[in-house]
């Protein structure tokens, strides 16, 4: 019997990872898995950023606005906010149905899904096709969650915080990946017209980055069939026994499993899931997944703005180029200092210091289209500075999803019920991130069409947003949750 199965029985808030003698050897990663799972979770940022170049451009140019400028954010900040609405719905669903038949299964459906839809935005000419694409998307993709409850089962107290990391570092991937996607290969024919010179390239000048990320996301559905290894530890199989007692179960001496009785738990009721480490550690990862979707929205569409009208003027491909670099900047940055100034700081330090962080990333918004007011609408290096000081204060804010992963996977009551925790907290800040976008956008669209503050009324309202993160971040301990947290 392993060291493991002498733990005594949790009870029902007692958290997933114990932190009360954490080990002083990092535990190594099962590598393999590790990669086959990061390769699946580059699919979603992949997917859901390679539209931020271009969604504002193709709004404009389809019969939506009616070529009034200053209404490209309301619709743009609704087809983005939709996709997260439709997942609020599902998610939680496919995270409790993982608990029940496994991780694997719920993924591969979520590929697929995401296939599908990627090809129908691609295809879509028309406001509510395109509306419809992505909450097909939604609906039928609640990867994150389950990928996530993956990377926990995957890791334990002493590596959770490399591998909170490296979730960090596969979206900072998908962040150059994504954008670079959707900014070189939209309107191809432009580009390349000796390549791309069928008309269907310029009905549907937008279908070939949604080519390219449906692609991947098939190639992923083949990696995760072929070497993706079910996680989610299952009672063993009980069988009658054919020469006695018919009551007693027999076990195949194969099927026997060197594993605690905790990892085979049945999951908890939904409504024991609402202990107060998961709701304080859910309403956290609620709030930085608004601020950071509503951050990740509200920069390629000021960029994209005339700068007469608060923006910079900026088209697609420089777009794309910029975010591209914060994604490699972001990357490189989660891989090799986040586990160090976790250690060094502690998880509560490093999240409330990350939510603060983007109060520098909303304010220099409006300086930015000074410096080019004063330019004659260049970017000038004054705005270089700026947009490369704000893309920094971006990265570091990217840390808190990595510190409140330790607490979320902490705060769960056993191993079966991880999926369900996750599960709550992705519903959670999916309706952080569907409300966050159509709202911070519509708040753009709406101080412009009404001068206030000179159009500046909404990063006011974004700073007071900050704020509140600030106060709903200073609940968590300073260390991830301990069996006795009440």
């Amino acid at each position: 019997m392993s060291p493991r199965s002498l733990r005594s029985e949790p009870e029902e808030e007692t958290p997933l990872l114990r932190n009360e003698h954490p080990p002083q050897t990092e535990t190594p990663l099962p590598i393999t898995q590790i990669v086959v799972l990061l390769l699946l979770l580059l699919t979603e940022p992949i997917t859901s950023l390679s539209i931020r170049p271009y969604v504002n451009q193709l709004v404009s140019e389809l019969p939506i606005v009616g070529g009034d400028e200053r209404k490209v954010g309301y619709c743009a900040g609704l087809i983005v906010s939709l996709y997260f609405a439709a997942q609020a719905v599902s998610v939680l669903q496919w995270s409790r149905l993982s608990d029940h038949v496994g991780r694997k299964p719920v993924l591969l459906c979520g590929l697929l899904g995401t296939v599908v839809s990627s090809l129908l935005f691609g295809l879509s000419r028309s406001f509510p096709a395109l509306v419809f694409s992505r909450c097909l998307h939604g609906m039928l993709n609640g990867n994150v969650g389950v990928m996530k409850s993956m990377m926990a089962e995957l890791t334990d107290e002493t590596n959770v915080a490399r591998g909170s990391s490296l979730i960090r570092v596969t979206w900072a991937i998908g962040g150059v990946m994504g954008p670079f996607i959707g900014g070189v290969l939209s309107r191809p024919q432009d580009r390349w017209p000796n390549v791309f010179s069928h008309p269907f390239w310029g009905n549907y000048p937008y279908f070939l980055p949604c080519l390219a990320t449906a692609s991947y996301a098939l190639l992923s559905f083949s990696l995760a069939a072929i070497f993706l290894k079910e996680t989610m530890k299952r009672d063993p199989v009980m069988k009658r026994n054919p020469g006695g007692d018919s009551d007693r179960p027999q076990v195949d001496a194969g099927e026997i499993l060197d594993e605690p009785a905790k990892d085979t738990e049945k999951p908890v009721p939904l409504r024991a899931l609402l202990t107060r480490p998961v709701v304080v550690s859910v309403a956290n990862y609620g709030m930085t997944g608004m601020l950071d979707m509503t951050a990740g929205t509200f920069i390629p569409l000021v960029w994209s703005t005339s700068v007469e009208f608060g923006g910079l003027s900026m088209n697609p491909t420089s777009i794309g180029s910029w975010m591209a670099g914060y994604g490699l900047m972001n990357g490189v940055f989660q891989f090799v200092a986040f586990p160090r100034i976790v250690r060094r700081f502690g998880p509560r330090s490093v999240y409330i210091a990350s939510i603060t962080l983007f109060s520098l990333v909303y304010i220099l918004l409006p300086f930015e289209n000074l410096a080019l007011r004063h330019s004659g609408h260049d970017l000038n290096p004054t705005a270089r500075l700026l947009i490369i000081l704000q893309l920094s204060a971006f990265t570091f804010s990217g840390m808190g999803f990595g510190a409140i992963f330790m607490y979320i996977s902490s705060a769960a009551p056993n191993k079966r019920s991880l999926g369900a925790t996750n599960g709550i907290a992705q519903t959670v800040v999916s309706v952080q991130r569907t409300v966050g976008p159509a709202a911070a956008t519509s708040l753009f669209a709406f101080s412009l069409d009404h001068n206030i503050l000179g159009g500046n009324f909404a990063y006011v309202v974004l700073l007071a947003i900050v704020c509140v993160g600030v106060g709903i971040a200073v609940q968590l301990p300073d260390e991830t949750w301990k069996h006795n947290e009440e």
